[in-house]
């Protein structure tokens, strides 16, 4: 009877201790990653029916969190008043564009300096390929949108890319889209526009 007690508490004492192991286990997977503003870059794309622009957008903070290998979450926040033109070498038009889009009939930035997307879902499609799903906010109005992100481990923490499509009409940018006004002709500026991320973080 002895022996037996000793077997059952010596069974109880390892359940526990591997149990113990195990969450520790599994709090070391987690990584929250910081991302390097410096390194990352956010380049834009608008297209209107007469051409388009392109430039840049500075990244003010961010973050990528990792279980592992596999992407969990993450958060980036861009800096609206950094935004930058690169394809009008004229640099009164490059200024009078820049003013424009920092204007109420587009990114009012004034009121609202900052966008935000935050990773509500990271679906793995691949090696390294996940379909994200996050809330995008602009102009302080958030809706949800969803698109391929590629990640790569890094000596130093990991590196994120994909190519972010969105719709400005969702977020109260009305200037000459077809969604609000008709009979625009060559005017008309589409409504979507593409975000190309490149977030850089270490740990």
């Amino acid at each position: 009877m002895k022996s037996v007690k000793f077997f059952v508490a010596s069974l109880a004492v390892a359940l526990f201790v591997s149990g113990s192991v195990s969450a520790e286990d599994n709090g070391k997977k987690v990584t929250n990653l910081k991302v390097n503003p410096s390194k990352s870059e956010l380049t834009w794309t608008g297209k209107k029916v007469t051409g388009e622009h392109t430039g840049t957008i500075a990244l003010k903070d961010g973050t990528i969190v990792l279980d592992g290998a596999k992407l969990t979450g993450g958060k980036f926040t861009a800096d609206l008043t950094s935004i930058t033109c690169t394809d009008l070498t004229d640099k009164e038009y490059n200024g009078k564009l820049i003013g424009h889009l920092k204007s109420d009939d587009f990114f009012s930035v004034e009121k609202h300096p900052t966008a935000t997307f935050v990773v509500t879902k990271a679906t793995p499609k691949a090696t390294g390929v996940y379909d994200v799903t996050g809330d995008l906010t602009i102009k302080g109005i958030t809706k949800p949108v969803s698109f391929p992100v590629t990640v790569k481990n890094t000596p130093s923490g990991a590196e994120a890319t994909g190519k972010l499509v969105v719709d400005r009409s969702k977020y109260d940018i009305k200037y000459n889209s077809k969604s609000f006004f008709e009979n625009l002709g060559d005017k008309m500026i589409h409504d979507d526009f593409t975000i190309d991320v490149k977030l850089v973080a270490s740990k």
